[in-house]
């Protein structure tokens, strides 16, 4: 893809309500907007780096992780708004405001601390590969098997989703792959027609589910911060 120009747009409401002020709390150390920033920075690849936010103290914390907050979100911005709208606005304001215009967007959602550079770059590589407008990021499932989910009745009967499916051993079923926040990638224009990154002909790219898992409660922060412990504890044992 030689000369497309790309922005990356990082959507950091102020509104968060499962755990307020969620995309700057502190994560290991460092408001958990930085991590994304400073992937998105060290994949060295976008012309630039935006970061879509309402919020006066989120885009003061941006701009102390070293990237342009040119302007605050104009709409989109509530609970009820779908991401892929708020990045839309977020395009139409850089070109309307900026007055710059790029090929390529890539989202990174700022709730995704584990995913790395070296992801952006590997995700953003396969875009390059495909017939696709729109790939968005995803993990398969694991132990936690959808195909044996069920709904349970008051008095804990279970009525399971995939009937046909239940009794089948794991290694029997199909996999099947949740998609991730962590890194959507769209042709800018087919975008602004889809008002989604759901599109037509959208594609799936899996990454480790390491690098897939998107902060929304305090469950899934105290799940992260263990992962980036245990990460970090052996990436240490390796070097000694």
């Amino acid at each position: 893809m030689v000369n497309k120009r790309l922005i990356a747009v990082i959507p950091a409401r102020g509104g968060s309500k499962r755990i307020p002020h969620k995309n700057i709390i502190g994560f290991m150390g460092k408001p958990l907007l930085a991590w994304t920033i400073e992937a998105a920075r060290a994949a060295d690849m976008f012309e630039r780096i935006l970061v879509s936010t309402d919020d006066q103290k989120i885009s003061e914390i941006a701009r102390q992780w070293g990237v342009e907050v040119p302007f605050l979100r104009d709409r989109n911005y509530d609970d009820q708004a779908p991401v892929s709208e708020a990045t839309i606005t977020a395009l139409d304001q850089v070109e309307r405001e900026l007055h710059e215009r790029y090929d390529i967007v890539v989202q990174l959602m700022a709730n995704c601390p584990l995913r790395k550079s070296s992801e952006i770059i590997d995700a953003y590589r396969n875009f390059g590969r495909i017939e696709a407008s729109f790939q968005i990021s995803c993990f398969k499932f694991g132990w936690m098997n959808p195909w044996w989910a069920a709904t349970l009745d008051g008095q804990g009967n279970p009525a399971p989703i995939f009937p046909d499916r239940f009794n089948r051993r794991s290694q029997d079923q199909p996999d099947l792959y949740c998609p991730s926040g962590a890194i959507w990638i769209a042709d800018i224009e087919p975008l602004k027609r889809a008002g989604t990154f759901y599109g037509p002909g959208h594609v799936f790219y899996p990454l480790d589910w390491r690098a897939a898992i998107d902060i929304d409660d305090h469950q899934d922060l105290a799940m992260a911060q263990a992962l980036f412990k245990t990460e970090t504890d052996r990436e240490l044992l390796l070097q000694d």
